[in-house]
């Protein structure tokens, strides 16, 4: 049943806002409870007070929320009627939060800084788009009175970007970090090595960034044997790394870096091929789609590559866990069953025998288990936990992992069957790189497959596990890879309205999704991103197609 909240327009209309209630609740996600009833308060000028106890990340975000209100309404705080007092309470959840609206005051309630975070995001999106500009705006500032009660209903809500396909600037990476705040994510994974170029410097390896960081050129479209010439690449410094992870970090949002291992390494063996079961020479992959090339397991060197490696990120990034990737070490679907490096190299195979690896189509999965296992450890002595893509948990995966499912729900379900965390994000429901429409000859190049807006709205991160074992969901994540997609628009509009969409499966109860009304709700958002400047799509509106190429939908 379609759900619009609708509110009873205000008599009397209070200090100086000319405005009756707003006529519908566009809050992404949706809060798990809202009461709302007659009146109004005007923040026009409404003084903003914080409490004892509020964590410093807190205080800021509240300042600028103060200052921001100040600046658009033309007014500033304190000069008008009313209170927004923001204060500490600490029976909530770490991030529930509780805001009581009525004529004369709000009061925000929340125990840690990301629910003060969320509550802020929440205020923001009951006011007029308006309130995320930078100039005074005539508008109805008021918010309506009543009573909103919400939580999380997972941990982990989280996106990944893609940098290592193509390279993204710190300023178009806080811009996804400012989106992610606003429909509440809290998780930014960063894809940051791969194949086709390694992007993270590291200091004790410089040729990562030297030679690994740039690759001779990129296939046309999906021309494999094409080569447009112009050299490519670019790599974050490690004090451009820092200045990411502060700037998430004040906006409630953790970084997890990948550095995907055993395979996707042909960029960081171009760099030192003595890493690889041949000794090269590499090249870093100026076409898509998966190497065979693979690090070589029974080479104790690369087990110290891994652990200078991480020594470096664990003191950038401060995540509980960094992502070691796991996935396609021997090739895609085509190349299942056939030779991989491993299988010949007179190293791995006295590796498999020093592990009493039995012979036979299992044993590369086993020897993925050891590099797996090893790369755990020294992680732990890091303080950090692993996450690695569904193909990790072949053979005999070590104890402490978590499993990211992409390969539809079925690793996410095997995985909590054996009592380790899993994280959902299937392919079928969360890869921002598919086709948002099925008349692909109107819309930018896509990898494949079709994903609307409504089908990410449609997951449900528990369907088909055991009953007892969807404790063992941290949550939900939505990735965005980028071969195809080279541009900051062409990103955004991958992006938007989809993560909208995602960000209510991870935030939301069941019961409290409804489609159509997220619908109407997605006006107000749209209307955000207009001012402030996001590409978005807008198939939902019977439009395809990036701005300047826009199309009707066919009917």
């Amino acid at each position: 049943m379609t759900r619009e909240f609708v509110f009873t327009a205000a008599a009397a209309l209070l200090c100086a806002c000319a405005a009756p209630v707003p006529e519908t609740f566009s809050v992404i996600p949706m809060p798990a409870e809202v009461e709302l009833s007659e009146g109004v308060f005007c923040v026009k000028g409404a003084a903003v007070v914080q409490g004892e106890g509020i964590a410093d990340v807190a205080s800021a975000a509240i300042n600028a929320f103060s200052d921001r209100l100040a600046t658009v309404t033309g007014k500033a705080a304190g000069r008008g009627r009313g209170t927004i007092l923001f204060s500490e309470d600490k029976a909530l959840a770490p991030e529930a939060y509780t805001i009581n609206l009525s004529k004369d005051s709000v009061l925000v309630g929340a125990s840690s800084p990301n629910g003060f975070l969320y509550a802020i995001e929440t205020l923001k999106q009951m006011l007029p788009p308006a309130v995320y500009g930078s100039q005074k705006a005539k508008a109805d500032w008021v918010l309506p009175c009543g009573r909103i009660t919400d939580a999380p209903r997972f941990a982990h809500r989280g996106l990944m970007i893609d940098s290592a396909r193509h390279f993204w600037e710190t300023d178009e990476m806080k811009r996804i970090i400012d989106v992610m705040a606003m429909y509440k994510l809290n998780i930014l994974h960063w894809h940051l090595t791969d194949d086709q170029g390694w992007r993270v410097e590291i200091k004790k390896y410089p040729r990562l960034t030297e030679v690994g960081a740039w690759r001779n050129g990129t296939m046309v479209a999906k021309d494999w044997d094409s080569n447009d010439g112009i050299r490519y690449g670019g790599f974050y410094t490690q004090d451009e790394l820092r200045e990411i992870v502060a700037y998430a970090a004040a906006k409630g949002i953790s970084v997890i870096p990948e550095i995907d291992l055993p395979g996707h390494m042909n960029a960081a063996m171009a760099a030192y091929p003595e890493l690889g079961c041949s000794g090269g020479p590499y090249e870093v992959r100026t076409i898509w789609g998966i190497s065979k090339d693979i690090l070589c397991a029974g080479n104790d060197r690369i087990y110290t590559f891994i652990d200078d490696v991480m020594t470096e990120l664990a003191d950038i990034f401060p995540a509980e866990y960094i992502h070691i990737g796991g996935d396609e070490c021997f090739g895609g679907r085509r190349e299942v069953g056939k030779p991989v490096p491993w299988d010949s190299c007179p190293k791995c195979r006295a590796r498999m025998r020093e592990l009493h690896i039995k012979p036979g189509p299992d044993a590369r999965h086993f020897l993925q288990n050891y590099v797996t296992a090893r790369a755990q450890d020294i992680l732990a002595d890091k303080g950090r936990r692993i996450i690695g893509w569904g193909e990790i948990l072949k053979g005999d995966l070590q104890e402490g992992a978590t499993i990211m499912s992409w390969r539809g729900a079925a690793a996410g379900i095997e995985a909590a069957s054996k009592g380790f965390d899993v994280i959902m994000s299937p392919n079928s429901n969360c890869y921002f790189d598919y086709y948002q429409s099925e008349e692909q000859d109107k819309e930018p190049l896509a990898i494949g497959n079709y994903l609307p807006v409504e089908k990410v709205y449609a997951l449900e991160p528990t369907d088909g596990f055991e009953p007892g074992t969807e404790s063992h969901i941290l949550g939900v994540q939505a990735n965005l890879w980028t071969e195809y997609i080279a541009t900051p628009e062409h990103l955004e509009y991958m992006l938007l309205p989809r993560l909208c969409a995602v960000s209510e499966v991870q935030w939301c109860a069941p019961e409290t999704k409804d489609y159509e009304r997220f619908l109407l709700s997605l006006d107000h958002s749209f209307a955000v991103f207009d001012l402030t400047g996001y590409t978005y799509a807008k198939h939902v509106k019977g439009i395809i197609g990036l701005p300047g190429a826009e199309q009707p939908a066919e009917e």
